[in-house]
């Protein structure tokens, strides 16, 4: 018996996760009152569920449905599971915290739920309407996210910022879309490059497209010099939004660059070619300058976050398959290490107390040993320290672009990773070198999160460890 496959398969957890939220939206409003963590495990569930449904029906080829608006591949489902994963661990860290600092909500995590599905529809997007789509739910629940705290000034000043920047640069990015339908008369990425590639298109508004597509995209990157809105945002939105915006948003990020430039206009690679050598080196640049006099650690990470992007970006330049894989891998194990990071300042925050500043960290070493070395690990997977992960992301970008031919690139990337390396040690000094005032002992505010923060940082030194497996399934998910 012959059973046939229906066109929306391909979609179906996209699906399945829209309707958990949907049911979940309507049943906060009765069962939180009785139930205060309801909406928690439901959401939860929910991404284990779709994280289920990816893996069951794993792509190995490329597959388009809904009129070709909407592609599966082996690549977007890897970006789709560390998304989920990633989510999961986010939403644990942020249960504790909202409990401690008072605002616990199901609103957060319903509006966590519906970013995630932008995210996952913006990885699957083989057009400019379905990714446009996508990157609009995502957008629109982390503006409600970051000023979800009505009491807090900061972050309602932090939410306004991120809402006019954001809404200026999905401008640039739509007038950079228009213009370029308008020189190919196709808004499908694959037919795009056919007619790109054919020459038939009008070669000067094309480049003018690619310009406002890749301002628009450095907006949403954080990348140099369209990135002043990740300091402010990250230090005043509370740190369980910081931890969701700095972590999963960014593969979502690198999706739809690869999408755009990479599938989209791979005939028009000297154009944004160029332009992503100018974005990298600044970013590289002015994330490790300004990082190193920050005294505020969300603010500190944003920069360095930033720095990453820069480093991300020689993925691109390398312009092959096997940069963009580097890439891909760099900015997985950028998310992880985000996770830890603005989990441990969630670790140790206390009502009235966000636990952000590096003076903060003063002493940790006598009032808590274990976190200490927990944020040694994290701080030196950061710095590209060898064996941990983070060493291999920065070898592997860095080999990629000399492979290319931009020798000189590697040799600021190699000197900016040095000066970064100083103001992640700044953190460790504090830690073990420094006197604290306060000698007391200090616990995390839950075992729960004890155990969790502990689990992601042993893992950034156990996948530096043996980094094969995690290198393998980012270069074969594009080769």
């Amino acid at each position: 018996m012959n059973f046939v496959i229906p066109a929306f398969a391909p979609a179906i957890p996209e699906m399945v996760l829209l309707a958990m939220a949907s049911f979940i939206l309507v049943a906060d409003t009765f069962w939180s009152k009785r139930y205060q963590f309801a909406t928690y495990y439901a959401t939860q569930i929910s991404l284990v569920v779709v994280a289920y449904f990816i893996m069951t029906s794993f792509s190995v080829d490329v597959v388009t449905t809904f009129n070709e608006s909407f592609v599966r591949d082996s690549m977007g489902d890897i970006l789709k599971l560390f998304i989920l994963l990633i989510s999961i661990g986010i939403f644990l860290f942020s249960k504790e915290y909202l409990l401690q600092q008072k605002f616990f909500s199901g609103e957060y995590f319903i509006l966590g739920l519906f970013g995630v599905l932008g995210m996952m529809v913006m990885v699957s997007g083989n057009n400019f309407i379905t990714l446009y789509l996508g990157l609009e739910i995502a957008a629109l629940s982390m503006y409600a996210m970051i000023a979800l705290r009505r009491d807090s000034r900061d972050a309602l000043e932090s939410g306004m910022k991120y809402f006019v920047l954001g809404a200026l640069a999905t401008g640039l990015l739509l007038y950079g879309f228009s213009m370029i339908y308008g020189a190919t008369g196709s808004i499908t990425f694959p037919e795009m490059a056919e007619i790109i590639a054919s020459g038939k298109a009008d070669a000067v508004v094309l480049s003018f497209g690619v310009v406002f597509v890749v301002i628009g995209l450095a907006f949403k990157l954080g990348a140099v010099p369209f990135h002043m809105w990740a300091p402010d945002v990250y230090q005043g939105a509370p740190t369980a939004v910081t931890l969701y915006l700095g972590t999963v948003p960014k593969l979502a990020a690198f999706a739809i660059v690869y999408r755009l430039l990479v599938e989209g206009m791979p005939g028009l690679v000297e154009d944004w070619q160029t332009l992503l050598i100018i974005l990298s080196v600044l970013s590289m640049v002015v994330g490790s300058i300004v990082a190193v006099v920050q005294d505020n650690l969300k603010r500190l990470l944003a920069y360095s976050g930033i720095g990453h992007v820069g480093f991300v970006l020689l993925g691109f330049i390398a312009a092959n398959p096997d940069g963009y894989s580097a890439a891909m891998f760099y900015m997985i194990v950028y998310a992880i290490t985000g996770v830890a990071g603005f989990g441990m300042i969630i670790a140790l925050s206390r009502t009235g107390n966000e636990f952000d500043k590096i003076s903060d960290f003063v002493g940790l070493n006598a009032r808590n040993p274990w976190l200490a070395i927990m944020m040694l690990l994290v701080m030196f997977s950061m710095a590209g320290i060898p064996p941990f992960i983070g060493f291999w992301a920065k070898i592997l970008v860095i080999e990629e672009v000399i492979k290319a031919g931009f020798t000189w690139i590697a040799i600021i990337a190699v000197i900016m990773a040095v000066i970064s390396a100083f103001y992640y040690l700044r953190v460790i000094k504090a830690m073990y070198f420094d006197k604290a005032e306060d000698t007391s002992p200090l616990q995390p505010i839950s075992s729960e999160l004890n155990i969790a923060v502990s689990f992601v940082s042993i893992a950034l030194l156990v996948l530096g460890l043996m980094p094969s497996s995690l290198i393998e399934l980012a270069y074969q998910s594009i080769n």
